[in-house]
């Protein structure tokens, strides 16, 4: 789950890491109240959409009278912003960040994320923070420093001082930067992120270290012991499908392609998508009822499927264990039904009860094809799109 930067900034702020003024606002009077809060003379005027790259889109703006942040605030709410993270259809812009200037001397980089690899926190860094960065890592990842922590020994005040060392910072900077990289980590730890970004970490004129921007990301699986973090969901931010798909606890992923899939299992369901491209088609989504699934469940999956008006064909690959194949099928059924199944379906089922499964599809008169193996459902529901084009 993402949030936005301002709600990401107030977790910072609890945490005791250095954060500029700001006030979020959901209208044009309320950004002019916010600007009359804050001692100025500069103020930032910030789109907030779950996106980077809100400065080259025009989201981001520096002004030096409260006229000038009416000004950009009238501009800004209702805008379609777009960067290279939203994609051409952008995001509209529902709420703003009015903040205090900074006087910038120098901007670094600092993130905090979970390395698979290692299965650690680690934490990346960089002197070349801003707008640029991921053009930084494409040209001179020599410039990027990695440093992880030992979830053994835990964090330790030498890291702190490393990352330092690697940002370049000298005398008190030093000190602001051990206390910060401390913050950060008991931030992520406490409220289980996956990542933490400060793009850019700011040191100011008079030798201040602040984080000027803030992006986070949550573990989905630990929002049941964060009811404060799941309150901060901006659900007008996410995709109208996924939403949808968390109400009935399917994991759904909207993606380009033409072919639906259900498939039980978020492994099986990558190899279900490979496969298919292995073929010669596009997956249109990634969808995983889980392992225990109802008919119900499975009639709302069908529902997800065909609301996208690309797909033109859906591929069902069962593995059942808890899952029972004969009971796959009696949803399977119930949902074409239902949803008035107008585009082909292979069905390819495995596991328990798998004859029976198959038995009740073959007797339901309904044009569902049986796949024998995964490949060869593959091909089969590859084959009907094209043919069906």
């Amino acid at each position: 789950m993402n949030i936005h930067e301002y709600q990401a900034k107030e977790i910072l702020r609890s945490f005791g890491a250095p954060v500029p003024r700001g006030k979020a606002a959901f209208t044009v009077e309320e950004a002019v109240a916010a600007a009359k809060e804050l001692p100025g003379p500069v103020w930032v005027v910030k789109a907030q959409i779950h996106a980077g790259g809100r400065g080259k889109g025009g989201g981001v703006k520096v002004v030096k009278s409260v006229e000038d942040v009416e000004k950009e605030a009238r501009r800004m709410l209702g805008m379609t912003l777009v960067t290279h993270q939203t994609g051409p259809q952008g995001r509209v812009v529902k709420r703003l960040y009015i903040e205090d200037g900074s006087a910038i001397a120098r901007e670094l980089y600092l993130s905090a994320l979970v390395d698979r690899a290692t299965s650690r926190v680690a934490f990346i860094a960089s002197t070349e923070g801003g707008m640029d960065i991921e053009e930084v890592a494409h040209k001179t990842p020599e410039k990027i420093e990695t440093f992880q922590v030992d979830p053994a020994s835990g964090y330790s005040p030498f890291i702190g001082n490393r990352i330092a060392v690697a940002l370049g910072l000298k005398g008190d900077e030093v000190k602001q930067c051990g206390a910060l990289v401390k913050s950060l980590y008991d931030a992520f730890v406490a409220k289980d992120m996956s990542l933490l970004e400060i793009n850019p970490l700011v040191v100011t004129k008079d030798g201040k270290i602040v984080c000027l921007d803030a992006k986070m990301n949550f573990d989905d699986n630990s929002l049941y012991r964060h009811k404060d973090v799941a309150a901060l969901r901006d659900l007008a931010e996410e995709d109208l499908t996924e939403v949808e798909a968390s109400k009935h606890d399917l994991s759904y992923i909207k993606l380009d392609g033409s072919i639906g899939c259900m498939v039980n299992g978020a492994g099986l369901a990558m190899a279900t998508m490979d496969i298919i491209k292995l073929y010669g088609g596009e997956p249109a989504n990634f969808l995983d009822v889980g392992g225990g699934a109802s008919k119900e469940k499975v009639t709302e999956a069908f529902k997800l499927i065909l609301s996208d008006k690309h797909v033109e064909g859906i591929l069902v690959n069962i593995f059942g264990g808890i899952m029972k194949c004969d009971i796959i099928a009696d949803g399977i059924i119930a949902a074409a039904k239902e949803v008035h199944l107008s585009v082909p379906l292979v069905v390819r089922l495995e596991g328990t009860n798998v004859e029976k499964g198959k038995e009740i599809l073959a007797e339901s008169g309904l044009p569902i094809v049986s796949g024998n193996d995964l490949a060869d459902a593959a091909q089969k529901i590859v084959k009907a799109v094209k043919e069906a084009a």
